[in-house]
């Protein structure tokens, strides 16, 4: 009875242990992805001269065109997402943009 116990106790570990290192996996991939998307929305820095307001240069250069294909679709939709709902969060009336 004392090995069944003990057998039952050390799986029990070992499942909690196993749980423990996916959790770690997935948040270590979630952090990596947080990374990669700001290095990617950093690299856009470039577009600016094209998308402020009052800009003079009317077409985007190459290199901003290139920073913006680097960009995954997730990142970007994820952080239009975001930037969309700051206004409510920061109890602030909602934006709206002439066409």
């Amino acid at each position: 009875m004392a090995d069944v116990k003990s057998l039952v106790c050390h799986s029990s570990q070992a499942a909690i242990l196993l749980l423990l290192l996916v959790v770690a996996s997935v948040q270590t991939r979630t952090s990596k992805a947080q990374l990669s998307c700001t290095n990617q929305l950093i690299n856009l820095n470039v577009c600016a001269p094209f998308m402020v307001p009052g800009a003079t240069e009317t077409q985007p250069s190459s290199l901003c065109c290139g920073a913006l294909q680097a960009v995954q679709h997730d990142c970007l939709c994820s952080t239009l997402r975001i930037a969309a709902q700051l206004p409510s969060q920061c109890n602030l009336p909602p934006l709206y943009c002439a066409t």
